[in-house]
């Protein structure tokens, strides 16, 4: 199934891991991932925070979403940030798509893209 197709039939829960150039490791929790016209093409809209700041020193991540529901059905995925656009009218743009509330909340944000590495189920190891 492709990713977009699964993230758009799927509710869950998200977490973004990160880590700075030093190996210390962030995780937060995210939502599902948007995506752009490719399958392997991610994006997160960020706040300027430790997940970001993280980024600007080591370009990989991993995201776990666990699905709703009973027992451990989901995905992990391994990323690489590709570029990030900081305040862009594409986040409203976006929020709209999904019917999310503005993010009018004050604040520099970032639409971050990542290209997706490998993909896994959420446990075991066959993809």
């Amino acid at each position: 199934m492709e990713l977009k197709k699964y993230f758009d039939e799927h509710a869950g829960f998200g977490v973004l891991a990160t880590a700075d150039a030093r190996g210390a490791v962030n995780a937060a929790v995210y939502g599902r991932p948007h995506f752009e016209e490719a399958d392997d093409v991610l994006l997160f809209i960020m706040r300027d925070r430790l997940s970001h700041a993280n980024l600007q020193e080591n370009p990989a991540a991993a995201y776990l979403f666990r699905e709703e529901g009973e027992g451990y059905r989901g995905k992990r995925l391994a990323l690489t940030k590709i570029g990030e656009e900081k305040d862009s009218p594409r986040i409203e743009e976006i929020r709209r798509r999904r019917h999310e509330g503005s993010g009018a909340d004050g604040g520099s944000k970032y639409l971050v893209r990542f290209r997706v590495d490998r993909i896994r189920p959420l446990v075991g190891e066959r993809e």
